[in-house]
């Protein structure tokens, strides 16, 4: 294995965030494989030392249309089953999901915004307790959501979403919500969305007054929350 990070990129916004100055800082190279510009299958799932699938517009189970899913679908099998860290966030949550035998399907509502996280008690014995919705609001942006996977357990919800993140096994983390977001890069997020947005009824002016006043305190938690992840499933690499 290498020190090198493997990023699954859907849309070219949707990249590792805050995240990626967390590696960036412990020196840890980040290679994105866009989707749609690279073979999926191409990379050795197992070669990286970390693995991160990361969000986009599209349903974790519909491979008829869009055949890079299910490439996909094989490489998380593989490296979660080698037991070697994987993080997913949004879709990457959804897809890991659906790995572990879990049901992913369309939320009763999207949810589109700002919202705290509440955590269980196991996760505010965990890393994620850095994103407690006491210290900070957390952006979200799904319209599907997912059945907790067996074994697998539940870290925090919202009132729309009742399995927000969950970890499984040692090595496994799914996180629905967006903790990756930084407020000086978020206006791509609004210009590549805005048919989303207006078929929401979404105030755009008010999503973007929300990430600038709520963005720079969640960065500084999910870069804390991250960094403690890291240091735990890097003392358990097989």
């Amino acid at each position: 294995m290498n020190h090198e990070v493997l990023a699954i990129r859907h849309v070219h916004f949707e990249d590792l965030g805050s995240l990626e100055l967390v590696l960036g800082e412990r020196s840890r190279p980040v290679r994105y494989l866009d989707v749609g510009f690279a073979r999926i299958e191409a990379p050795d799932p197992v070669a990286p030392s970390l693995m991160v699938v990361l969000g986009g517009p599209i349903s974790a189970t519909d491979d008829l249309r869009y055949p890079t899913l299910l490439p996909l679908v094989s490489m998380i099998e593989k490296r979660i089953a080698a037991g070697l860290p994987t993080l997913g966030i949004c879709l990457g949550a959804q897809i890991i999901a659906r790995v572990l035998g879990a049901r992913v399907y369309p939320a009763a509502h999207t949810e589109l915004g700002w919202t705290p996280l509440t955590l269980t008690d196991a996760g505010r014995a965990s890393p994620v307790r850095h994103l407690d919705g006491a210290l900070t609001s957390m952006l979200h942006w799904h319209g599907d959501t997912f059945d907790l996977p067996a074994g697998a357990t539940r870290l925090a919800s919202t009132p729309a979403c009742e399995n927000q993140a969950f970890t499984w096994g040692d090595h496994v983390l799914g996180l629905q919500c967006h903790p990756e977001i930084r407020a000086d890069r978020f206006e791509p997020w609004l210009i590549g969305n805005a048919g989303e947005l207006v078929a929401h009824g979404i105030d755009v002016c008010q999503l973007r007054a929300d990430t600038a006043r709520f963005g720079p305190r969640l960065e500084e938690g999910a870069r804390q929350m991250f960094g403690e992840w890291l240091d735990q499933v890097e003392k358990k690499k097989p």
